[in-house]
């Protein structure tokens, strides 16, 4: 049966926009038009839509952004052997992922010619090749000595639009700020590695050396896994503008620490959240949701708010379409509620409690990619679609 042109989710408790300055919404329904929202509240009739999905007073939000998720080439991850985790990630809520550098490719190359055909393959690669409707923006140049300022000029004209700091074949890690600001200046995005050395052949990032190198995105602020020191950090949330993203596989005292400095200072507008999976820390399909509760209930943060950091907030700075739930965008979604058996009373009871939401339905671009999510409880109350729909397959290849 093909895919209608319109849907309409209704009975919608909680609306989550994804927008820092207006999280929530009090619109209790939603029209989708060929994949992209087209209504909100009152300007939708759900006699007009070919399928209705009754969400039964839950919780909807913009699909989940994933802002350091390792990804190679296909839905496979040669670092912890494991085909289909980006299908996967779709049932934890994860609608997109962004590279930080397909770094755990086997044989990576290091001379400049090797390190732009990769770049460049997998930018390719994940533009078409969308598992289980999975937003895959990857193809992230590694930063290695060997790249000069017209690498980076053909390395944008191409399409890449990302880079990645901290694997480089660097004596110091200072040496690379040539190349950072190169990057930058031909509009790619760079996110550099913080903290301990992670794998085998890379480098410890200091503060001292973040605040010279001055990076787009201090990736995985709170350690990934080894944390930064604490002066450190304060330094980099008070002096700098770079974007601070904290990380499931990083140090969750770190994660608290950095929300009451980012409070102190009013910067949440610079809070992005990742997985930083799969590494050795494992495949974790539920990685943001999971760090979304722990930042909830143990650092005070609204769930609104962490929802934000999670989608809006991460689409806007890196210029995504999806992510934020607005008239015009792509219809990226995520239903979800108390799981089952919890004393809360819907998602955002959940979290304050520190409990991982069940997720009822996903959609990525209007089309329905999972139900009864795989891999979170299940939620307490459960959608309706009409017409019936088989369960998608969520481990399908499109």
């Amino acid at each position: 049966m093909p895919e209608p042109r319109t849907t309409a989710l209704v009975n919608i408790g909680r609306l989550f926009t994804g927008a820092l300055e207006q999280p929530t919404a009090d619109h209790d329904a939603l029209l989708i038009r060929d994949g992209v929202i087209a209504g909100l509240g009152e300007q939708v009739d759900p006699r007009d839509a070919e399928r209705v999905i009754d969400v039964g007073g839950a919780t909807v939000g913009p699909g989940l952004i994933d802002s350091h998720c390792h990804v190679v080439l296909g839905d496979y991850t040669p670092r912890q052997q494991t085909v289909g985790f980006l299908a996967s990630y779709v049932h934890g809520g994860i609608c997109q992922v962004i590279s930080p550098g397909e770094i755990h490719a086997p044989g990576r190359p290091r001379d400049a010619t090797g390190v732009k055909a990769l770049a460049v393959l997998a930018q390719r690669s994940w533009s078409t090749y969308r598992p289980n409707g999975m937003k895959v923006h990857g193809g992230a140049v590694v930063i290695e000595p060997t790249l000069g300022e017209g690498d980076f000029r053909e390395l944008a004209a191409e399409g890449v639009f990302l880079a990645k700091f901290g694997f480089g074949a660097f004596e110091d890690p200072v040496d690379g700020e040539p190349q950072v600001r190169w990057a930058q200046q031909a509009g790619i995005k760079v996110m550099c590695h913080s903290g301990g050395a992670s794998i085998p052949g890379s480098l410890a990032i200091t503060p001292e050396v973040l605040l010279a190198l001055h990076p787009d995105v201090c990736g995985h602020v709170n350690g990934g896994p080894t944390s930064l020191d604490e002066r450190g950090v304060a330094r980099i949330v008070a002096e700098t503008d770079m974007m601070l993203q904290l990380v499931q596989a990083g140090n969750l005292a770190s994660a608290l620490r950095i929300v009451e400095l980012v409070r102190e200072h009013a910067q949440q507008h610079r809070v992005i959240l990742g997985s930083d999976t799969p590494t050795g820390t494992g495949v974790m399909p539920l990685g943001v949701l999971k760090t979304m509760a722990e930042l909830c209930s143990l650092g005070g943060v609204e769930p609104a708010t962490a929802w934000a950091w999670a989608s809006g907030v991460t689409a806007r700075f890196y210029g995504l379409r999806s992510g934020l739930i607005e008239v015009g965008r792509p219809a990226d979604l995520v239903v979800c509620d108390a799981p089952w058996g919890s004393v809360a009373s819907d998602a955002e009871g959940a979290l304050r409690r520190g409990d991982i939401p069940g997720i009822s339905a996903v959609l990525i671009d209007g089309v329905v990619r999972a139900l009864r999510s795989r891999n979170t409880p299940a939620a307490a109350r459960p959608v309706v679609v009409r017409p019936e729909i088989d369960e998608p397959p969520g481990s399908g290849h499109v």
